[in-house]
């Protein structure tokens, strides 16, 4: 990135500031940020859209195992350093600025933009090669070449790895349209004709699964179609078919599919007012929510969460506000159950090597070891409901060992210290109930809690929240974090590492075309 640009800017320090923020949460910084862009807005939500797509890819890893390594650590700390350049580059499209300040850094803004856009456009090529460093052991050698190969990914359950066979999905979504009356067919060319031709214009969403569209329908209905990328696995499909069977207010519904050729999509109703992230984290959009509305927001969501855990056993592991959507009257409904899972029960733990879910919003034991159960969706809840509280994104400090959160911890300590006054968002303009807010943050920090078995039930949670007369323990201190010292990351154009078992070179401003080699030699 051109240094004068960044002097005239002033966004160096702030790029700093970002050095403790793990790559997830850089990417759903980067992502809010874009929205929220005042100037080159297009430019600001492709390059958003594009660090989307890696944050999907990223999911797929096991990052903190890849972070110890020598070989992987350095591209991805690399990758971080361009996630931070993304956020000071459309943090200062959001700026106000005079007329012949616009004239003179427009045109190079634009520029930074588009290397932006190609750098990160690099990473979303390279991060699937990364995973041949967990799979070497399987004595490979591999040659990649302007675009993504098919590569071995990191070892995960058979039914997870297989990828979508467009005669079972057919069969699946025949026979699920047979036994659920409202589920039915809708055609491709339909879907086309009200999306304007999957047209930019009507993104709504973009995820690892998918796109979301709004579409019209001729008969004047508006719905939201997700159309799943070609690679998608089938796993993820029948999670979020497995939506049609669930009828509670607070889901969002799935209305119908449609299988041609290659494409997969399934079609939900739609959300007027978006998700709930593009509110709570906006500084004028946050104003629509009072507290009455944020608490209905609260209440609502832990009751979809009941429904989902006490009479379908389902973890839905991926709860987000990006994952919340409202509905005319703020109503919330959970949405994406690409993550979701079934269990055998209510006290079961299961372990995975796929861990899905988003930075900040993962419990502790799912995002180290893979283990997840009814309580990871608990541990999100908490996290979700600080940030309706406080109007705050909850970011992993991973290089001081953190693994809740500053949110978390902040407001722990404002709890405590009977300071939550300074926790509540700004635009409540105390016009809230203190006591409510002092019950709504004390469950919250129980359900964050660091074991597992120190979170209460949804079923407890719900209790509380309709109760002011049941008695709350009170939440346990965070772990105290290290002094990690974490090293600023330098624009560079070069990334070497040279071992038996990867070899990387990276241009950071690269276009598209550049030519990736990775080489993976067989153990001797």
């Amino acid at each position: 990135m051109a240094s004068g640009l960044w002097g005239a800017l002033g966004q160096a320090s702030s790029v700093a500031q970002l050095v403790g923020v793990d790559a997830l949460g850089l990417v759903s910084m980067v992502v809010q940020a874009a929205l929220a862009a005042r100037r080159h807005r297009d430019a600001c939500r492709r390059l958003g859209q594009h660090v989307e797509l890696v944050g999907g890819l990223l999911r797929e890893l096991e990052l903190a195992e890849l972070m110890r390594r020598e070989a992987t650590r350095r591209p991805l700390e690399r990758l971080q350093g361009a996630l931070r350049r993304c956020y000071a580059l459309v943090r200062a499209c959001q700026e106000d600025c005079g007329y012949l300040h616009r004239l003179l850094l427009g045109a190079r803004m634009a520029d930074e933009l588009r290397a932006a856009q190609h750098e990160i456009d690099m990473y979303i090529r390279l991060i699937p090669l990364i995973s041949l460093v967990d799979s070497s052991n399987n004595n490979r050698r591999v040659t990649a070449t302007e675009g993504v190969p098919s590569v071995v990914p990191i070892t995960v359950d058979k039914q997870e790895q297989k990828i979508m066979d467009m005669e079972e999905i057919m069969k699946l979504c025949i026979q699920t349209e047979e036994n659920y009356p409202g589920f039915r067919k809708f055609g491709f060319f339909q879907l086309v004709d009200a999306t304007d031709g999957f047209s930019e214009n009507r993104n709504v969403g973009i995820g690892g699964f998918g796109t979301v569209y709004k579409g019209q329908l001729l008969d004047g209905h508006t719905v939201a179609i997700k159309r799943f990328v070609v690679d998608a696995a089938i796993f993820d499909f029948k999670s979020e078919l497995q939506l049609v069977r669930l009828q509670h207010t607070n889901l969002i519904r799935l209305l119908g599919w449609c299988i041609h050729e290659k494409e997969k999509i399934l079609v939900y109703e739609f959300m007027q007012k978006g998700s709930l992230d593009n509110i709570i984290f906006h500084k004028r959009k946050g104003a629509l929510l009072n507290w009455s509305k944020r608490l209905q927001i609260i209440k609502g969501l832990a009751e979809g969460l009941l429904y989902l855990h006490k009479h379908c056993l389902i973890v839905h592991r991926d709860l987000k506000p990006n994952n919340i959507l409202l509905d005319h009257d703020m109503n919330p409904k959970i949405a994406d159950f690409g993550s979701a899972v079934t269990l055998v029960s209510d006290v079961a733990e299961e372990r995975t090597r796929r861990v899905m879910g988003t930075s900040g919003y993962i419990a502790p034991e799912y995002a180290s070891e893979g283990r997840y159960s009814l309580k990871t969706d608990v541990f999100s809840f908490g996290v979700v409901v600080l940030e309706i509280i406080s109007g705050r994104k909850n970011f992993i400090m991973e290089k001081q060992g953190d693994t809740v959160g500053n949110l978390i911890r902040d407001a722990w300590h404002m709890w405590r210290d009977g300071r939550l006054h300074e926790l509540v968002d700004p635009a409540l303009c105390d016009e809230y109930e203190s006591p409510v807010i002092m019950r709504c943050t004390q469950v919250a920090l129980l359900c964050a809690q660091e074991d597992p078995a120190d979170r209460p039930t949804m079923t407890d949670v719900t209790r509380v929240l309709n109760s002011e007369s049941i008695l709350l323990s009170d939440p346990k201190e965070p772990t105290e974090l290290t002094d990690g010292g974490a090293s600023i990351d330098r624009p560079s154009t070069y990334i070497g590492q040279s071992s038996k078992t990867i070899d990387i070179t990276i241009t950071s401003s690269a276009p598209v075309s550049t030519r990736v080699r990775i080489i993976v030699d067989p153990e001797i």
